[in-house]
């Protein structure tokens, strides 16, 4: 190998310690976001309703706009939606990473490196792809949940400005939140 070759092994070989710490704290994210899923879906079922963060919200700022609303959903959301884009792309890494070792182990004979290192590999995507599905379920269903809620809101709000005789503002078309 030349010397940039070899540099490049390096460097790749440095980030496969902080790529694996940031794939098992992604896990146990989403091992809690499950979690508080089927937690949520257990409140659904008994009590007809869930946690609604958007109503606390709209309830601590009375004067919240639609779009501070929109944006507050859109928060809540937004670790799901990363770690269920970045989990699957870190898994690769996770996965790539190993294999150089793991093929310079396969030409030294050493079937015991190779076996290490193909270990660490299909491991490290095994609890990416597991971290991203948990994650991009908990985020589809939230979203929706969510979603339903904020046009609670507005329903509400539009029909009490209505009572009171103010000018009705029509709801924003949800469908710029919703995608993913």
């Amino acid at each position: 190998m030349n010397a940039l070759e070899t540099l490049l092994y390096e460097v790749s070989k440095f980030f496969l310690a902080p790529v694996l710490v940031v794939l098992c704290l992604m896990f146990a994210y989403a091992l809690f976001i499950f979690g508080t899923l089927l937690f949520d879906i257990a409140l659904r079922t008994l009590r007809g309703r869930g946690r609604q963060p958007l109503h606390r919200f709209a309830a601590a700022r009375p004067g919240a706009s639609q779009e501070s609303l929109e944006l507050h959903l859109l928060k809540l959301i937004e670790p799901l939606r990363i770690t269920s884009r970045i989990a699957p792309l870190l898994g690769l890494v996770a996965t790539m990473i190993p294999m150089g070792p793991a093929l310079v182990a396969v030409s030294a004979g050493n079937a015991q490196g190779m076996a290490q290192n193909l270990v660490v590999a299909f491991s490290a995507v095994i609890v990416a792809l597991l971290a991203a599905a948990m994650t991009y379920l908990a985020l589809t269903v939230r979203r929706r949940w969510l979603l339903q809620e904020l046009d609670e809101l507005l329903t509400r709000r539009s029909a009490t400005a209505a009572v009171a005789g103010l000018p009705v503002a029509m709801p924003a078309h949800l469908a710029e939140v919703a995608h993913g």
